[in-house]
């Protein structure tokens, strides 16, 4: 009896085979095919006769075999042609649109590759760092293809700055300045985000800038590029950070917006200011405020607080008193918005994993990349955002159905089950 004595080594780039990807991938390649064949039966079956009688297209072989990088690795593919018979001057072509021409790497790997940069791994890396993702056939991934991608992104970011805005009006909209852990070129730099709520009640970004420390200047410049590009019409409530320069350069260009101080900014800042022996015990008076089911309930809270905590501890208490009217704007607006408009959290969730940390990276960023990642990001996180609750309630803002100066909005908070506390 012969016995085997040879052993296996490991593969040397140190992967080891995966029956389970190879049969995900060959399943893939098959799918593939058969919607591309599906467009050419659409195609065929539409075409015209030759004056002979005959199919004016016929198929004509394959273009040749080309791999498509997805999330499963590298996926070969092959694009039938066809052969136009008739005697017009412009001959007609397949062109599927599952597999354009160009097409060389899935939507999601492009949208993997920012986060990737952001994270901190350099060009040099991509390759090394994809394929322990995708497998050790990552081609197509050098790091002179991420730098020529990098150019389209800011290409694309480009085009997008400079659009049409005269056609848009927004209700609501957020405003904060990001800091990411790659570091930008200039340690005071920052990325100015705003993101807005059309009367449809969708979000969607409105602008993202470079900005000084978010400087007044820097927010005024941002706010009158996009005045200049159509957004002529004030929106009604604007929610962010108090210490935002955005205030002074809200109040010079859109001097009708109603202002809302971020309650999740504000939590944080009064509590820093109070001894950790008290603060969970103050944590939940202040919620008491911003979560009391009218705003007479919210103003009760806010005397409770500031006459339970004022001797002791003045500091704190003044920091929450300076912005009461502020504070509590949100009320004069319809119940179902509440959850959405007392916070920055549509900023603070899309960012949630890449702000508020200090570690540095091997290099910084340019001004261009950080930007361009900026922007790829928030418009990867976009395409997943939700309609706000209450979506119908917009036109009535529009209208002038609430009022903030009197109160008198009719207002309530909607029943528990509809409220989730800091959502998006």
């Amino acid at each position: 009896m012969t016995t085997n004595t040879i052993t296996q080594l490991p593969d040397p780039q140190g992967f080891a085979p995966d029956p389970l990807t190879e049969l995900l991938r060959s399943g893939a390649q098959r799918l593939i095919e058969q919607a591309v064949e599906a467009e050419l039966a659409v195609l065929l079956d539409a075409s015209d006769k030759t004056d002979d009688g005959r199919a004016r297209l016929v198929r004509h072989g394959h273009l040749p075999e080309r791999e498509v990088l997805t999330g499963i690795g590298a996926v070969p593919v092959k694009v039938p042609r066809v052969r136009d018979r008739g005697d017009d001057a412009e001959k007609v072509r397949f062109t599927s649109t599952i597999l354009p021409p160009y097409l060389r790497k899935a939507k999601s790997i492009e949208e993997l590759l920012p986060w990737l940069y952001l994270k901190g791994i350099s060009t040099g890396d991509f390759h090394e760092a994809l394929a322990a993702l995708l497998g050790p056939n990552a081609a197509g991934l050098s790091s002179t293809t991420i730098s020529r991608l990098k150019a389209d992104w800011w290409d694309e970011y480009d085009r997008w700055q400079r659009r049409d805005l005269s056609a848009r009006r927004f209700v609501y909209i957020w405003a904060d300045g990001v800091y990411f852990r790659p570091r930008m070129a200039e340690e005071k730099q920052c990325v100015l985000v705003l993101i807005g709520a059309d009367e449809w009640g969708r979000k969607e970004i409105i602008g993202v800038a470079d900005g000084y420390r978010e400087s007044t200047q820097s927010w005024r410049e941002l706010l009158l590029d996009l005045q200049r590009r159509g957004l002529t019409h004030a929106p009604d409530l604007a929610i962010g950070d108090g210490a935002l320069g955005f205030w002074n350069a809200l109040r010079e260009v859109f001097g009708a917006t109603k202002e809302q101080r971020c309650w999740f900014h504000k939590t944080g800042n009064v509590l820093n200011a109070m001894p950790r022996s008290v603060q969970v015990k103050a944590k939940g008076h202040l919620h008491d405020i911003w979560q009391a089911e009218t705003r007479v309930d919210a103003e009760a809270a806010f005397d409770f607080f500031v006459t339970t905590y004022g001797v002791k501890y003045d500091k704190a208490v003044a920091k929450l008193t300076k912005d009461r009217d502020v504070l509590l704007a949100f009320y004069d607006f319809p119940a179902e918005h509440w959850k959405h408009i007392r916070t920055t959290n549509p900023i603070e969730s899309t960012f949630a994993t890449v702000r508020h940390r200090t570690g540095k990276t091997k290099g910084c960023l340019s001004r261009k990349t950080g930007l361009a990642m900026a922007f790829k990001l928030m418009m990867s996180a976009q395409t997943k955002w939700r309609k706000l609750d209450g979506a119908n309630r917009m036109p009535e803002i529009i209208r002038g159905g609430v009022n903030s100066r009197t109160g008198s909005s009719n207002f309530k908070k909607p029943p528990d089950h509809a409220v989730t506390n800091f959502q998006a």
